[in-house]
């Protein structure tokens, strides 16, 4: 545990953080190294290394553990005060060699399915409003044709004659500390405890088949990119009658031509013409739903940001809606009549300031496909 990074340095806070800034941490450093982004050798270590950190601290009983023992947790790795040498890690086999094993496992024991990942791009409006879909993914399932045990039907499996079920063989040595009894996987059934002697023709006697399941996935409103939707029981399949795993999709989500999104807030750029910023008006700004208008008073300054308040999305734990926050920009004209310049030489004089003409437009461009939609 020594080469251990401390969780909160993991994660970039303090001891003190709150369970929000914890997770808001968590949340820009998982988009930062998610293997699906960033393509460096390292970043599916460091994903995980964030995982565990996260994990463990936003647990209010693990991270006051923690902050307790550190990596050192003694009710980590021991199940809770009980001994099982198969906890130890690379001493379990040392252990099991000198006192002849601290607690042997059924090998014929229900076994969990694994867990699965699977990663959905969604549009952006999807991801604040939300969207049902289906997906289709590769998993493995009990086979139907033996139920799950291997054997062909009409038959069933055998405990195997030289282990006697256990999955395990005792070989006895003679060494300088004296008679010692190592214990191994059985060479007869592999470690099973069994033997199939006519195997199931669909699965081959491995009791699982792989199979392509469609699955019906509700994405609520308000989820944001790396956020993650975990559906019970939907990974792989058990062995020997053992529950499967779970299916955890990572949404990532793509951005939009005019809006940005800060957590449950909304940004957009609204461009004014110098005429409306110094006189002031009153112009229409799309929203995530609708077409609004915003007063613009007179002498408004580019930068200037306004809030229009419920216009964003949707909370997802929690009542309400975010803000959305229209910045405008003063855009200046490139192509004026002889009669404007005048006019405009005329004002700077009576100001006593001279004129200079800046470029842009793209704004208008990003702001017209807004107004008539996606």
């Amino acid at each position: 545990m020594a080469d251990k990074r401390d969780f909160y340095d993991v994660l970039g806070v303090s001891k003190g953080a709150s369970a929000e800034d914890i997770k808001k941490a968590y949340r820009k450093l998982a988009r930062q190294y998610h293997p699906d982004v960033n393509k460096a050798t390292d970043a599916e270590e460091k994903f995980k290394e964030v995982k565990e950190a996260y994990d463990v601290l936003s647990d209010d009983q693990r991270r006051a553990r923690y902050d307790q023992f550190g990596h050192e947790d003694p009710s980590a790795g021991f199940g809770g005060g009980g001994f099982n040498g198969a906890d130890m890690g690379g001493f379990g086999d040392i252990f099991d060699m000198f006192f002849g094993g601290g607690g042997r496992r059924d090998p014929n024991a229900p076994q969990r399915g694994n867990d699965l990942q699977y990663t959905m791009t969604i549009e952006f409006k999807e991801a604040v409003f939300g969207k049902e879909t289906d997906i289709t993914i590769p998993r493995t399932e009990t086979c139907d044709t033996c139920h799950g045990n291997g054997a062909k039907p009409g038959t069933r499996p055998e405990t195997c004659s030289v282990c006697h079920g256990t999955g395990q063989q005792e070989v006895a040595q003679n060494t300088p500390f004296g008679r010692i009894v190592n214990r191994r996987a059985c060479s007869a059934c592999g470690g099973r405890g069994r033997i199939i002697k006519e195997r199931c023709p669909t699965c081959a006697g491995s009791g699982q088949v792989k199979k392509n399941r469609k699955i019906h996935v509700k994405i609520p409103a308000g989820v944001d990119d790396g956020s993650q939707l975990r559906m019970t029981g939907e990974g792989e399949g058990g062995q020997r009658g053992g529950p499967p795993g779970d299916l955890y999709i990572v949404l990532r989500v793509k951005s939009h031509d005019f809006f940005e999104r800060e957590g449950d807030d909304i940004y957009c750029e609204i461009p004014l013409t110098f005429a409306q910023a110094a006189l002031g008006d009153e112009i229409e700004v799309p929203t995530l739903t609708e077409k609004v208008k915003l007063k613009i008073p007179a002498g408004t300054q580019t930068g200037t940001y306004f809030r229009l308040k419920g216009k964003g999305v949707p909370k997802l734990r929690g009542y309400g809606q975010g803000d959305q926050h229209v910045k405008v920009t003063v855009v200046t004209p490139t192509s004026l009549t002889e009669e404007q310049k005048n006019l405009l030489r005329e004002f700077a004089a009576t100001a006593g300031e001279s004129t200079h003409e800046q470029h842009g437009g793209s704004i208008f461009d990003r702001m017209k496909k807004a107004f008539l939609g996606d």
